[in-house]
C-alpha cells in the first residue's frame, strides 16, 4: 500500500520535469507511505513514490526497473498471486532482483504488454513508462479498490496521483468547483463514473487502462461483469452453490493474508467481518488482532455484538470508543484526506479504528462489498416490492381513487407508518427513478429544484442527477431488477465506500484488504441466481448459508443495521455551533448555489425535530468545509486527536 504520482509533459512544453514539484506531490502523501520515499525523472517524464512497506521489505525499493533498466513503474497495491508467474516467467528468460509484487507486474508488462493486467489477481494502481514507445501506460484494479485521479491539461500535458491534493500541489490546475457534477453529489453522496468535485479533476474508472502517448490519452474497459449473462442453472442445487461459493471465499481470505508484517482486521460484529473472522482464524497460528469502534451512546455501541466474535474465535480484540467532540475535531482533517466531502459519518470512526489497528499491525481485513454482491442493503428488498405492488397497483386504480386512498391512509395510520407512507407504492409512480434513485437520494430532483440557487440551477438544467446511474443500471436490458440495482451499485456506491476504505485507512498509515472483492468472488457471485441472494425476506443468503454452524448463530439471525452514528441528535445539540457556522453563515449563503430560505426551513425541522434531515444537513456542512479548505484555501484548524484504547467490558 502506496502513494505514487508522476507528470508527462508533452513536447509542446519541452522541458524537463521540476524536481521540486515531483518531491511536493510526492510528499504531500507522507501518510500513505511513510517507510520509504522514491523518485525518477527523465527529461519530460516524472515518477515518484511514497512507500508502506507490506511485502519483500529489503528489496521492494520503487520507483522500480526491469532487469534491463529499461522500463520504470510506481505500484499501489497487493497481487496476491504474483509467486504463482515467478518460474515461468524465469524460464522465459526474465531476470528478477527481488521477492516484490511490483517486479512481477513488470515482467508480465514486458511479457504481454497491457494484456498484463488479466493475470493479476488484488487490488492495484499502477504506471509504467516505457521509452521505447515513449508510451506512459497506466491501469486500475478491476473494483476500484486502489484509486487513481488525473488531469490532462490544455497543452497535453499529464498529471497524475493516489490523492488529488498531490495534484494541486502540483499547480497542475488551480482548485474550482465542477458546478456540472453537483446534482450527481446532493443525490447519491459522491460523484459518478469518472467525475471529481474538482473541475478538472478526473478519476480512472475501475477496470480500466489509460495510455498517454505525447499528450494525447486513450482510455478503455479491461473487465466487467455481466449480469445479464446470469441464468438459473436447473442441474445445480442451492447446496451446490453454496459449497462453492464458500470455497472461493476462502480462498480469496486467505491469499489475502500475504504480508511480511503482522496483520489483522476490523470486526464490526456483522456478518460480514465475522466470515472473514471465522475463517481467518482457522488459517493463521494463535489468536488474530481484531479491532473495533463505537461511539460513546448507546444507540450508536454494537460493540457487544465484536465481542461475541472476538469471544467465539479468541481474537486479541480491542476497541476505541468515539464521543461527538473528538468526531467533531477530526472532520475537517478527514475532508482534507478523503480530498472530497465525506460521504459517509461512519469514515470518521473508520479513521479511529485505524488508528487503534496501527498501533498493532500494518494490514488489516475488512468487509466492504458483500452487501453490493449479495443484495444485503433493505432498500433493494424494499424497492422490488414497491415497484411491483405500485404496477399492479396503477393498473387497476385511477388517479382519483389512489388520491383518496393515500388522503384516507395519511388520516388514519399511525405517525410512524404516516411518515412513510410518501416513499411506497401508494404515493410514487411506477418507475425506478420515483422508486428507488428518488426514494434513496439524499436530495431527490424535486428538493434539488428548491435547494439550488436559480444560477445554480439554470446551469445544470437538463442534467440528471440519475444519468451516471442510469448508464450502469440500464447498460443490460436482459438482467433482472435485482441485478441492474446490483450492477448499479457496485459501479457506484460500492466505489464511493471504497475510497472511504482505502483514505481513512491510509490516513493512519495502514493498508486495508477486502475479501469479498477478489473478482473471482465477484464473477461467480455476479452469476448467481437472485434467489441465493435475496431469498424471501433473507439478504445475503448465499453468505448465511455458507457460515451456518461457523459463526455464533446470534450473529447469523442479526438484522443489519449499517455502522450508527449519532449524528442527528448531535446536529440538533453539541454540533448546531458547526451547522451555524457552516450551514446557515452569510459566508455559506454568499456563495450563491443553494436558496437560503430553504436551507433555513431544513435546520429548522431537523432541529424543532419535525423531519429528519441527518442526511442534507451532513451533505451541507461537509460540503462547505470542503471549499473553505480547497476551494478557499482556508488552513485546518487544531489536529486529530489521538484516541486512547479503551478496555472491553
Amino acid at each position: 500500500m502506496c502513494g505514487i504520482n508522476g507528470i508527462a509533459l508533452s513536447s509542446r512544453r519541452a522541458q524537463r520535469v521540476d524536481e521540486t514539484v515531483l518531491v511536493r506531490m510526492r510528499d504531500v502523501l507522507h501518510h500513505r507511505g511513510p517507510d520509504d520515499a522514491g523518485l525518477f525523472i527523465d527529461g519530460p517524464i516524472g515518477l515518484a513514490h511514497r512507500r508502506l512497506s507490506i511485502v519483500d521489505l529489503a528489496t521492494g525499493h520503487q520507483p522500480m526497473t526491469n532487469e534491463d533498466g529499461s522500463l520504470k513503474i510506481v505500484f499501489n497495491g497487493e497481487i496476491y498471486n504474483h509467486a504463482d508467474y515467478r518460474s515461468d516467467l524465469e524460464a522465459r528468460g526474465h531476470v528478477y532482483a527481488s521477492h516484490s509484487d511490483t517486479e512481477a507486474i513488470l515482467h508480465l508488462y514486458e511479457e504481454y504488454g497491457d494484456r498484463c493486467v488479466d493475470y493479476l489477481r488484488g487490488m492495484f494502481a499502477f504506471a509504467i513508462w516505457n521509452p521505447h514507445k515513449k508510451e506512459l501506460f497506466i491501469a486500475r484494479d478491476r473494483l476500484g479498490v486502489k484509486p487513481l485521479y488525473y488531469v490532462h491539461a490544455d497543452d497535453g500535458s499529464f498529471f497524475f496521483a493516489s490523492e488529488i491534493k498531490s495534484l494541486l500541489a502540483a499547480g497542475a490546475l488551480r482548485p474550482e468547483l465542477n458546478r456540472a457534477a453537483m446534482p450527481d453529489y446532493l443525490a447519491n453522496h459522491a460523484t459518478c463514473d469518472d467525475a471529481t468535485l474538482f473541475a478538472g479533476v478526473k478519476r480512472l474508472p475501475p477496470g480500466h487502462l489509460l495510455r498517454w502517448q505525447d499528450g494525447k490519452i486513450e482510455i478503455r474497459r479491461y473487465w466487467d461483469v455481466e449480469p445479464g449473462a446470469a441464468r438459473v442453472d436447473g442441474s445445480r442445487s442451492p447446496r451446490e452453490y453454496i459449497d462453492e461459493w464458500r470455497e472461493l471465499f476462502r480462498s480469496s481470505v486467505k491469499l489475502r493474508l500475504m504480508a511480511d508484517v503482522p496483520l489483522g482486521m476490523f470486526l464490526s460484529g456483522g456478518i460480514d467481518s465475522s466470515a472473514i473472522a471465522a475463517v481467518m482464524s482457522q488459517m493463521v497460528d494463535g489468536p488474530i488482532s481484531t479491532f473495533s469502534v463505537a461511539f460513546d451512546v448507546p444507540e450508536a455501541n454494537e460493540l457487544p455484538y465484536a465481542r461475541v466474535v472476538a469471544n467465539a474465535f479468541r481474537t486479541d480484540h480491542h476497541e476505541v470508543l468515539v464521543d461527538s467532540s473528538d468526531f467533531a475535531a477530526a472532520l475537517p482533517h478527514l475532508i482534507w484526506h478523503e480530498d472530497e466531502p465525506l460521504a459517509h459519518p461512519s469514515s470518521v470512526a473508520l479513521y479511529f479504528v485505524a488508528q487503534l489497528a496501527q498501533r498493532y499491525v500494518k494490514v488489516v481485513l475488512t468487509g466492504e462489498g458483500s452487501d453490493e454482491l449479495l443484495a444485503g442493503y433493505y432498500r433493494y428488498r424494499k424497492t422490488l416490492l414497491n415497484l411491483s405492488a405500485s404496477k399492479v397497483y396503477h393498473a387497476c386504480t385511477t388517479g382519483g381513487i389512489r388520491d383518496a386512498v393515500l388522503a384516507l391512509a395519511e388520516r388514519v395510520a399511525p405517525g410512524s407508518i404516516r411518515r412513510k407512507l410518501p416513499r411506497t407504492f401508494l404515493a410514487l409512480p411506477p418507475n425506478v427513478d420515483a422508486i428507488y434513485f428518488d426514494n434513496f437520494a439524499v436530495f431527490s430532483r424535486a428538493m434539488q429544484s428548491k435547494l439550488l440557487s436559480k444560477e445554480l440551477h439554470d446551469q445544470v438544467a437538463g442534467s440528471s442527477p440519475y444519468a451516471g446511474m442510469h448508464s450502469f443500471f440500464d447498460a443490460h436490458q436482459s438482467a433482472t431488477l435485482l441485478q441492474k440495482l446490483l450492477y448499479a451499485d457496485l459501479k457506484t456506491y460500492l466505489h464511493e465506500l471504497l475510497m472511504k476504505q482505502d483514505q481513512m485507512s491510509m490516513a493512519a498509515s495502514i493498508e486495508s484488504r477486502v475479501p469479498f472483492l477478489d473478482h473471482k468472488l465477484v464473477e461467480f457471485s455476479t452469476a448467481l441466481p437472485d434467489r441465493m441472494k435475496l431469498h424471501g425476506w433473507t439478504t445475503k443468503y448465499v453468505l448465511r448459508e455458507a457460515m451456518k454452524g461457523v459463526i455464533p448463530e446470534s450473529i447469523l439471525r442479526r438484522p443489519k443495521m449499517g455502522f450508527p452514528v449519532p449524528l442527528g441528535r448531535w446536529l440538533r445539540g453539541s454540533f448546531k455551533p458547526l451547522v451555524d457556522d457552516y450551514v446557515l453563515s452569510e459566508r455559506t449563503m454568499a456563495r450563491g448555489l443553494f436558496q437560503p430560505d430553504f436551507v433555513r426551513q431544513l435546520v429548522s425541522e431537523h432541529v424543532g425535530e419535525r423531519a429528519d434531515h441527518t442526511e442534507r444537513l451532513w451533505a451541507l456542512l461537509n460540503f462547505e468545509m470542503w471549499q473553505r479548505h480547497f476551494i478557499d484555501g482556508e488552513s485546518l484548524p487544531g489536529a486529530i486527536p489521538q484516541l486512547k484504547e479503551a478496555q472491553p467490558s
